[in-house]
């Protein structure tokens, strides 16, 4: 795969039910202490090393941001580092909030 792919808060949800997927959450710090989805890896430009380096490419990746926008070219920038795929998840964590549960508080 060459470029991302959209997906749905729910599938989304389903594939994270099933633990097919890794989610990163694009938004600032204090957007991902206050709400997130669950198991979701703060994904920032300080972290990104670190992920791209302890992740297996082989994993899908759904990356979320405020109301899907942002995440389409993060999720670009995901496939060139190797990942095999990547999805950008339309309507974003507003989207994931209005439906399903989400960790809220201090960050894990």
């Amino acid at each position: 795969m060459e470029q991302f792919q959209h997906i749905s808060p729910a599938d989304t949800k389903t594939r994270l039910d099933n633990n097919e997927i890794k989610v990163v959450d694009i938004r600032d710090e204090q957007s991902f202490a206050l709400g997130r989805i669950p198991g979701a890896y703060h994904l920032t430009n300080a972290s990104m090393t670190k992920f791209v380096q302890d992740s297996d490419v082989n994993v899908p990746v759904v990356v979320c941001c405020y109301h899907g926008i942002s995440s389409q070219q993060a999720a670009q920038y995901i496939i060139h580092q190797g990942f095999k795929e990547v999805y950008s998840m339309d309507g974003g964590f507003e989207a994931w909030r209005a439906n399903y549960p989400f960790d809220s508080g201090e960050e894990k």
